[in-house]
């Protein structure tokens, strides 16, 4: 069997649940080819990278995937590519709040997602569930996250994508929203779709 890393992030902003980490959880251990390992990590820039690199280090997956919210849009999103910025509008969970800082000092101004991300969005919407590629992760703790793993795994057989997720009905009334069940559907469809 293959090895998957699949994390999601901890409540942040003063929300009480985070439907990265909630949709993660509700995964069945072994999808398709791969035996997953589900982590949920804190929204901190640098720490939440820190863990991760640290427990792929350990298991040395074939895939990381990396779950986190992004209220507001309207679908499931995995991402292109990920910017060497950090440029947070709120603090993170540990009242970190960069402006216009990098990833990495010296790193590459951005890189590209090395799973196969169109091919898992179409996977995805093809099931009837609204999913886009996107091409910004954003300036916080998700892009942070992806860009210091893509560094971190460049040039090794490990690859690593980000997928956003929407915020879940129990959330919002007025913003775009999508069952957990749904969301934990999708991210099963995209794994199959590597």
């Amino acid at each position: 069997m293959k090895k998957l890393l699949i994390t999601g992030f901890e409540p942040f902003g003063g929300e009480k649940i985070n439907p990265s980490w909630e949709a993660v959880k509700l995964l069945p251990d072994i999808i398709g080819d791969f035996e997953l390992t589900k982590l949920e990590i804190p929204v901190v820039f640098g720490k939440a990278a820190e863990i991760v690199i640290t427990k792929a280090e350990e298991m040395e997956p074939d895939a990381v995937i990396c779950v986190g919210q992004a209220g507001g849009r309207t679908g499931i999103t995995p991402e292109m590519v990920a910017v060497n910025l950090r440029f947070a509008s709120i603090p993170d969970n540990e009242g970190i709040r960069p402006k216009d800082e990098p990833c990495v000092p010296d790193g590459e101004n951005a890189y590209f997602s090395t799973l196969p991300v169109r091919k898992m969005t179409a996977a995805i919407a093809e099931s009837g569930i609204p999913s886009s590629v996107s091409y910004s992760a954003g300036t916080y703790v998700c892009n942070d996250l992806i860009y210091h793993i893509l560094h971190h795994f460049k040039n090794t057989e490990t690859k690593a994508c980000f997928i956003h997720v929407p915020f879940i009905p129990q959330q919002t009334e007025d913003k775009p929203n999508l069952p957990l069940e749904t969301i934990a559907k999708a991210l099963e469809i995209a794994i199959k779709a590597i």
